[in-house]
């Protein structure tokens, strides 16, 4: 199937859920990238992260952006999101390989490192964006989230985010889901909840035998009569274009302009997310140089 994802609230409205599969994405990803199979699991753990918290912004034109600085050498990991939950993202160093821990999985915390910070910025299309960052625990991402969501926000939180890499180092399976109590919610629930994710097993288990959102959610939470609230197909989606990079030369002020005419006489600008290229010749640049003194 298609990555999709799906929300849901339990029956007695104790708790709500979030689970996303992101396989295709994921793998859009690796192979724009280039990702080793250490990178590919952190920045698709990343991805399937920033989607769920994206989605939940719900306001038009909105996004949240996910930046991880663990200080480890995959350097900083970031994704963006839109509100329906199309995301995009980069790693510093797509090329890092380490050797498997000693229980044979990849050592995402060690790439990643455990010296530094998670960041999330929402921008609601206010006056400033909302800024919320916590010390990382271990680099796995998926416990520093939790974290995150009960330091800054008060919001008890279970998170599970997997990526299984083939042995070809494309992405078999990848996803996640956000587990959160609602006011009200007791010891009871709780327990409830952690018997659920302990009984289930780990993400990347889950979606290798069936890579349908809604039965992970369902396998987790199987202690709970869950409501569907909402279905939705989400894809790697980046929005740059030519008229995006022109308006990104414009702010470059008419200083810079000049100087890159009078050196390089053209520029040649990359896309981080998708690594889409343009091109601007001598006399298109003279046109943007232009455009700068019209505005002044």
């Amino acid at each position: 199937m298609t990555d999709q994802l799906v929300r849901a609230i339990s029956k007695d409205g104790c708790v709500k859920a979030v689970a996303v599969s992101t396989r295709d994405l994921t793998e859009r990803a690796r192979q724009i990238h280039k990702t080793l199979p250490v990178a590919t699991a952190a920045l698709g753990r990343t991805l399937a992260a920033c989607s769920m918290m994206g989605n939940a912004l719900k306001g038009e034109g909105s996004s949240l952006t996910l930046q991880i600085k663990g200080g480890g050498p995959l350097g900083t990991i970031l994704a963006v999101s839109d509100s329906e939950g199309n995301v995009r993202g980069t790693v510093d160093n797509p090329q890092v390989d380490l050797p498997l821990r000693a229980d044979g999985k990849l050592d995402v915390g060690g790439a990643v490192g455990c010296d530094g910070t998670l960041t999330v910025i929402r921008d609601l299309h206010m006056k400033e964006p909302y800024v919320g960052s916590v010390a990382l625990l271990g680099g796995e991402i998926a416990e520093d989230l939790a974290a995150y969501f009960v330091e800054s926000e008060q919001i008890p939180t279970a998170c599970g985010l997997g990526v299984l890499v083939d042995r070809d180092q494309s992405v078999r399976s990848a996803g996640g889901y956000l587990i959160q109590l609602l006011p009200g919610a007791g010891e009871d629930v709780i327990s409830k909840v952690e018997g659920s994710i302990m009984a289930a097993g780990q993400v990347s288990s889950i979606l290798t035998e069936n890579d349908d959102p809604e039965a992970m959610l369902r396998r987790v939470l199987g202690d709970f009569d869950l409501e569907i609230l909402e279905k939705s197909p989400i894809s790697y989606r980046c929005f740059c274009s030519r008229e995006r990079m022109e308006r990104a030369l414009i702010s470059l002020g008419p200083g810079e302009l000049r100087a890159m005419i009078g050196e390089q006489g053209e520029a040649t600008l990359t896309c981080r997310f998708c690594d889409s290229v343009q091109h601007f010749s001598r006399e298109e640049l003279e046109g943007l140089l232009e455009k700068t003194r019209k505005k002044r």
